[in-house]
């Protein structure tokens, strides 16, 4: 028996690759067994050699709402749309994503306009979440079946991952006064609640960590999980914006409900500059987003006890200023660079597991200043490659010495000080209320 059942349709497909028949079966049966991923790039090659067909155009869209980019579906099923005679089943896939989409009254004409042109694409389940009934539905039977439709729309948003972070503050390397700050706010009250309640202090709240990219705000975020033995739910902006009104707002508000029905919960927000930028440079439906977020983050409505956010930004001062206030994120805390203890804990993580000689790390270290987390993960990768070419000319593997990821440091550049060019600027002239003081003492410029 195939371990892969589709690997006759890949082997014929390598002898005829231009056989876009062919393409497109293999696609049609990768989406009918859930393979949404694989069907769309089988639909994108079919496409690119015919790139009229409509069919593969409705299989690409099709594949694409599967996969949650409904922005993506909607481009091509109204330029499908858009012909002298569409195809019944654009109709019933424009019904779908208008759905999701919350359009609850274009999602009924498209079905219906699906249906008229063709009767064998009906399809009951759809119709009910529609609330429309067998037959000619009624503007009342619209606005009936408004509600269960709204609920469906609710139930088809893919929900965040939950994650449960084995990693802990162990396996952070440096960042000593950053973890203590998150000790105090986050931790400590969930490990020591009879004490936090005599001072009239709960679990929950804010931290906003700031800094150049690289230096490890998501790795200490998935650590602070660890470390109380949370959920974890990481949120990107992906997660959250959507192009139609309110359901970006609707996105986020499921996302907090999601964080407070699995308490104890790190919420964590990456590039939260991206959700939250200062009002004054938004216009309409943007500033509806910020105001939802604002809510969230005051639990108006729901609890947030024991839902500890964290959100990170390499740029907080476009953050909208209302985020800083006392229950939102009132700590803001600067990660900068590894300093040199640092940078050698963290070439011994990357390195652990892996054939390394007697390494150095320290005098490593002092070779990589300026250089964040990311930049020292990159000097063990590159020292590894040059080893495996070597291992494979010689057929003998040979361990990682310091030499290695010294000649591996030396052809690498630290990707901080683009940021910290920057940062400088506004820690010296838009420093109101001391916020950047930080920044003013990493470069020594107080």
């Amino acid at each position: 028996m195939t371990a892969d059942p589709f690997e006759p349709l890949r082997d014929a497909l390598r002898l005829s690759p231009d056989n876009v028949p062919l393409r497109r079966h293999l696609a049609d049966t990768l989406l009918s067994h859930g393979k949404n991923e694989e069907a769309a790039d089988e639909y994108r090659q079919a496409l690119a050699r015919d790139p009229d067909s409509p069919d593969l155009k409705l299989g690409l869209a099709s594949a694409f709402h599967r996969l949650g980019k409904t922005s993506a579906a909607l481009v091509i099923v109204e330029d499908l749309l858009r012909a002298d005679t569409p195809p019944a089943r654009a109709h019933i896939l424009n019904a779908r994503l208008c759905l999701r989409a919350g359009d609850i009254e274009s999602a009924v004409r498209s079905y219906k306009k699906g249906v008229d042109a063709d009767p064998s694409v009906a399809d009951p389940s759809l119709a009910e979440q529609l609330g429309i009934d067998a037959g000619e539905e009624s503007d009342s039977e619209v606005v009936d079946g408004r509600l269960r439709a709204e609920s469906s729309m609710a139930a088809d948003r893919v929900e965040t991952p939950i994650d449960r972070p084995k990693v802990t503050f162990a396996d952070v390397g440096g960042m000593d006064k950053v973890k203590d700050e998150i000790r105090m706010k986050i931790i400590l009250p969930l490990t020591h609640p009879e004490l936090y309640k005599a001072y009239g202090k709960t679990a929950g709240g804010g931290i906003l960590l700031y800094g150049p990219p690289g230096c490890g705000k998501t790795h200490l975020a998935r650590a602070t999980a660890g470390e109380v033995k949370a959920a974890f739910i990481a949120v990107g902006i992906s997660d959250v914006l959507e192009m139609w009104i309110g359901q970006s707002e609707r996105n986020l508000h499921a996302i907090f409900d999601q964080a407070r029905s699995s308490r104890p919960c790190v919420l964590f927000f990456d590039e939260v500059d991206a959700l939250g930028a200062s009002r004054s440079d938004m216009r309409g439906s943007s500033r509806q987003l910020i105001n939802q977020f604002l809510s969230e983050l005051d639990g108006i409505g729901s609890r947030n006890e024991d839902v500890l956010i964290l959100a990170a930004t390499n740029a907080p001062w476009h953050l909208d200023p209302a985020f800083r206030r006392p229950g939102r994120f009132d700590r803001i805390i600067f990660v900068p660079p590894p300093d040199l203890e640092a940078r050698a804990a963290i070439l011994r993580i990357h390195l652990a597991g892996k054939p390394a000689g007697d390494v150095d790390h320290h005098h490593l270290a002092k070779k990589t200043e300026g250089f964040s987390g990311a930049d020292l993960k990159a000097v063990v990768d590159v020292a590894v490659e040059a080893k495996l070419r070597e291992a494979l000319k010689r057929g003998v593997p040979q361990p990682i010495t310091s030499s290695d990821l010294a000649a591996a440091a030396k052809s690498l550049k630290p990707s901080t000080k683009e940021w910290f060019s920057t940062a400088r600027n506004y820690a010296l002239y838009s420093n109101q209320g001391g916020i950047y003081d930080d920044i003013l003492d990493f470069l020594d410029l107080r």
